[in-house]
């Protein structure tokens, strides 16, 4: 797992991306609830990923949970 972190940030695949990605959509730059959320829980834990890894996690939990209870995630919590 180290080893793809560095062949990623060596990519520029690293933190440092602010500008937002292609592939999340029409919410790129925009950060909710559940993004901050994460970004605080990988700053106090030292665990740090790129910001569209993030965003695939959040958005993949967001679809879990609403395929499993069939209602809507409210857009203040997660966009």
């Amino acid at each position: 797992m180290d080893k793809l972190k560095n062949m990623a940030s060596s990519m520029g695949g690293g933190s440092s991306n602010t500008g937002g990605s292609s592939s999340t959509g029409n919410n790129a730059g925009k950060e909710d609830y559940v993004d901050k959320g994460l970004d605080a829980l990988e700053k106090k834990t030292g665990y740090s990923q790129s910001r569209e890894t993030n965003e695939k996690m959040t958005d993949g939990a967001r679809d879990l949970y609403e395929k499993q209870t069939g209602s809507k995630v409210s857009d203040k919590i997660s966009n």
